[in-house]
């Protein structure tokens, strides 16, 4: 234990010393131990009297603060991590060495020794670094949909609230970056405490690399015009290095690889997941924590991904059993439980978890009140709805439900909103499928691709779908639901390895172009969906080709954020396997 007055010494709220940098950062895991078996309120309270003098305390009651908020979206629990971050990152300030690792990186890269610095200065910098990062974050969550359309479209009403939150990013990515040039050259010595300060710095490289090579090229282009730059590859070999090291980070590094391997690279990306790798990353976790709720809501997501739905449902059920604590767990798993419903055509089911979501949860009642109505008119006319709703009438309560977050509405939301319109007529023209619809939007049919049986069940309700709308009268919704329908037909032809018959429904969409009146995304979707199918027949060039066409020929429609987002994953996987291909022509020309 450090002596009294000396800079490596933490008080504890009585002023009396407690202990050293490497037992505040054990503390801490105890911490983190409490907090990942459910013990919420717990590990907040044995971090809670050491906030104001400990920056590692400070720093994991700040993160788990904002755990808490990205879950609830509830301004006030996001008000309180932010300004719980900000109280943290002052205490790393005050730790920190009054020439910052920024300022005095180029002058130490050329000494063989970092002496100048404390084993807690360096500690100082990645926290502080971290702080910044963690703000950054939370200024984006406030602040979500303007930020994923200016990845688009850069609107300027939007660029002054993404400049706010940049200053913070830029300082952090900086910090990160000269740290792990530090921890990579030769004159760096390694502390006692080394493993978390790398644990640390991995965290961070990590984050930042793969999260910025995953952006949309115009938006990447200008991030690196001011210094930005993001490599897939080398973010994950950080975090898979941070997951597997004994650090105080490991966990923070091994949620961020799940979310990325079960979330991002599928809901923004081709829907091919590393799930392989994902489960070796949880295993030992949920071995540890096999009442875990963090854990198993991961489990529940992979075996959803691998089209294990009844798993799935199992792990979401075990989850929401698990702990009373943090309703917002329950809350995600009423979503996935929703999904897993949809993808059995168990519509009942689903929209008793899509009613409790818009009873309980306050993130988009808009979207749940839509789900609602979508699910209700599925069902058969002999099928009793609960609660006397009605479709229609929750279809019309869905624009006065517009949540406003920093002045807009969120993607999801506007999508819902829109397509509720139509009811606002005194005789409303049914949404064919509005259920399937909003499934493609979240990437479903990636999930039912796995299961032949869910596939074909799914097939013959959309054929259906198609059947009524052929009978019906011509209205102006008319080519957009033949569209619509034939998007969500061609999906599952594909699944099937009907891939001509899928061609033909894709194709057909293009076709009807200037027909389509209102939902214009669907043209842009079926050029994405006709490129992976071409991706698939290792047809790359022509995929390409298509990705372009998507990108550049159209703009201003529902959900583009999120279509930009999957054009530019497939467009990397399609670039890669030609090269790949060159390569192996290459190779087999020269032997």
């Amino acid at each position: 234990m450090g002596q009294k007055g000396h800079k490596d010494s933490l008080y504890d709220c009585k002023g009396s010393p407690v202990s050293s940098l490497h037992e505040a950062l054990d503390q801490c895991m105890t911490a983190l131990d409490l907090f990942l078996t459910n013990q919420f309120s717990e590990a907040l309270s044995y971090l809670k009297p050491r906030t104001k003098e400990s920056m590692y305390h400070s720093l994991t009651y700040a993160t788990i603060l904002e755990m808490q908020a990205m879950m609830t979206f509830d301004p006030q629990d996001i008000l309180l991590a932010g300004n719980m971050m900000k109280e943290a990152q002052s205490l790393c300030q005050r730790h920190r060495r009054k020439s910052s690792m920024t300022d005095s990186f180029s002058n130490l890269v050329h000494r063989p020794t970092i002496d100048q610095f404390t084993e807690e200065e360096i500690h100082a910098e990645v926290c502080y670094a971290e702080c910044l990062l963690q703000r950054a974050a939370l200024t984006f969550l406030q602040i979500l949909n303007p930020i994923m359309e200016l990845l688009v479209t850069a609107k300027d009403e939007n660029m002054v609230s993404f400049i706010k939150g940049g200053i913070k990013v830029r300082n952090s990515y900086q910090t990160y970056k000269e740290l792990d040039s530090l921890v990579q050259s030769s004159q760096y010595s390694k502390g006692e405490s080394h493993r978390h300060f790398e644990g640390g710095v991995k965290l961070g490289v990590g984050a930042f690399n793969l999260t910025l090579s995953m952006l949309p090229t115009r938006i990447l282009r200008l991030l690196e015009f001011v210094g930005f730059s993001g490599n897939k590859d080398y973010g994950l070999l950080q975090l898979e290095e941070g997951a597997t090291g004994h650090s105080f980070r490991a966990v923070l590094c091994v949620m961020l690889l799940l979310c990325y391997h079960t979330f991002l690279t599928f809901v923004l990306g081709t829907g091919n997941v590393n799930i392989e790798e994902a489960e070796k990353l949880l295993k030992p976790y949920l071995n540890r924590y096999p009442k875990g709720a963090i854990f198993l809501f991961f489990a529940g997501r992979i075996e959803a991904i691998k089209g294990n739905i009844d798993a799935a449902v199992r792990r979401f059920e075990e989850c929401c059993e698990a702990q009373q604590h943090w309703k917002q767990f329950h809350h995600m798993c009423y979503w996935e439980l929703m999904w897993c419903f949809t993808y059995k055509g168990q519509w009942k089911m689903a929209y008793f978890y899509a009613d409790l979501l818009s009873k309980e949860n306050s993130w988009s009642k808009a979207t749940y009140i839509y789900m609602k109505a979508a699910y209700l008119s599925m069902f058969g006319k002999e099928d009793y709805k609960p609660f006397g709703d009605n479709e229609v009438e929750l279809f019309r309560a869905v624009p006065g439900l517009k949540l406003k977050i920093a002045g807009k509405s969120l993607p999801t939301e506007k999508f819902a909103i829109r397509k509720s319109r139509r009811y606002l007529s005194p005789n409303p023209i049914s949404l064919p499928i509005p259920a399937l619809e909003m499934m493609y939007i979240w990437n479903g049919y990636a999930v039912i691709g796995k299961q032949p049986k869910l596939t074909d069940g799914m097939l013959e309700v959309i054929t259906k779908a198609e059947e009524m709308l052929a009978m019906g009268p011509e209205n102006e919704y008319s080519a957009d639901d033949d569209c619509l329908v034939k998007l969500l037909k061609g999906l599952c032809l594909k699944y099937l390895g009907r891939i001509q018959e899928a061609e033909e429904n894709f194709r057909s969409i293009s076709a009807n172009e200037k027909k389509i009146k209102y939902d214009h995304y669907l043209i842009p979707n079926a050029l994405l969906e006709l490129a992976l199918l071409f991706m698939e027949q290792g047809r790359n060039e022509e995929a390409i080709k298509l990705l372009e066409s998507a990108k550049q020929n159209y703009k201003n429609y529902s959900m583009e954020s999120r279509t930009h987002f999957r054009i530019q994953a497939a467009t990397l996987q399609a670039r890669s396997s030609l090269e790949d291909g060159n390569r192996s022509l290459v190779s087999s020309v020269s032997l």
